[in-house]
């Protein structure tokens, strides 16, 4: 009744969202803050008749506001279900065997090897440092081998940052005739945005988020950015999957969102700081966090599994993210939230590992 390939299917195991009881939930890296005002006049304003219609297929209005707050034309913007979808166009339309092996990280978004393995593109895992950090130089390794080259900036889940002057040095040194995807998913705490190298580096393609920093998770919407043929691309590969990826409420809502950058400026700020006061907290009480510019935190207990800690927070009704491969299996990741639910992590910390 199934196929080979979808037997041998190892799916994305998202972040936990149980319902057995209330929890804290900093497991997802969720915006802990609400989206910006406006949005609620919109809904409450909507013409509820309007959804009889078709959604706009180009997705202009939306490409259209992330171009004019970029400085691009629409013609550089693909937008999607979420970059989860734009990062599957991505993988289908510029990674395969006949080009070569895919690189990324050993510790990234763990969606990347499943893209690979549902459209059979042949990759290859590349070390971190012993710091934890993404080394430039392995992932770009011999070029003529690669079919290009994939990883988060800031990455996923150790919240190191690359500034892009080193990402400019290794672009410079890959071969032109392959794409370079940085996802740039939680850029907006603290990190440096690549855009100023499109021009430069027709190659590179950069994909974000509406769900991170704009607090819009639940609407799923994502974008890339790049040369317009990179976009054609994309648009190409929706095209050839689904007409009408982003309903026409996202599109809207979207577009308002991107509009309103002192109100999601001040909640980046507010949740870096946060961030700043919460990891030296922690460090305080005998942990290891690892230096973050991310919306969360990587970091352990010398001495305790992470496993350990993920289930004693939640039975304690905390939820943090674990992961099981051994090289980083004494870590857990730390969504921050507002700081009482901090404080409140931290307390309980406290209590169960003085």
């Amino acid at each position: 009744m199934f196929t080979q390939r979808f037997r041998q299917l190892a799916p994305y195991v998202p972040g936990e969202q149980p319902r057995d009881r209330q929890y804290l939930k900093l497991n997802t890296n969720e915006c802990p803050y609400p989206p910006a005002p406006k949005i609620a006049e919109l809904l409450c304003r909507f013409d509820p008749s309007r959804l009889r219609l078709y959604p706009d297929p180009t997705m202009l209005g939306l490409r259209e506001a992330i171009a004019a707050r970029l400085g691009l034309t629409p013609e550089q913007v693909f937008t999607g279900n979420g970059s989860d979808e734009v990062l599957s166009f991505c993988f289908y339309a510029f990674f395969g065997a006949d080009l070569g092996t895919l690189r990324f990280p050993t510790f990234t978004y763990s969606f990347y090897p499943v893209y690979c393995d549902f459209y059979d593109i042949p990759y290859e895992k590349v070390p971190l440092t012993e710091a934890f950090e993404v080394d430039l130089d392995a992932l770009r390794g011999p070029g003529a081998a690669a079919s290009g080259i994939i990883f988060a900036n800031p990455n996923a889940p150790t919240g190191h940052f690359l500034p892009p002057a080193r990402i400019a040095e290794m672009l410079n040194r890959f071969r032109s005739d392959r794409v370079v995807v940085v996802d740039e998913a939680y850029v907006d705490f603290g990190g440096e945005s690549v855009l100023p190298l499109l021009d430069a580096h027709p190659n590179l393609l950069i994909v974000r988020t509406l769900s991170k920093s704009l607090a819009l998770a639940g609407l799923r919407i994502g974008y890339a950015l790049g040369h317009p043929a990179l976009v054609e691309a994309l648009f190409a590969v929706k095209d050839g999957f689904n007409s009408y990826p982003l309903d026409t409420l996202s599109q809207e809502i979207g577009t308002l969102a991107l509009g309103e950058e002192v109100y999601y400026t001040g909640v980046a700020q507010r949740i870096m700081a946060t961030r700043t006061r919460f990891a030296a907290a922690l460090e305080e009480l005998g942990w290891q966090v690892l230096p973050s510019r991310a919306n969360f935190v990587f970091a352990r207990r010398p001495g305790i599994p992470g496993r350990t800690v993920y289930e004693a927070l939640k039975t304690e009704g905390i939820l943090v993210r674990h992961f099981n491969p051994p090289e980083i299996a004494d870590f857990v990741r730390i969504t921050i939230g507002t700081d009482p639910q901090m404080d409140r992590l931290l307390a309980t910390v406290a209590r169960l590992w003085p």
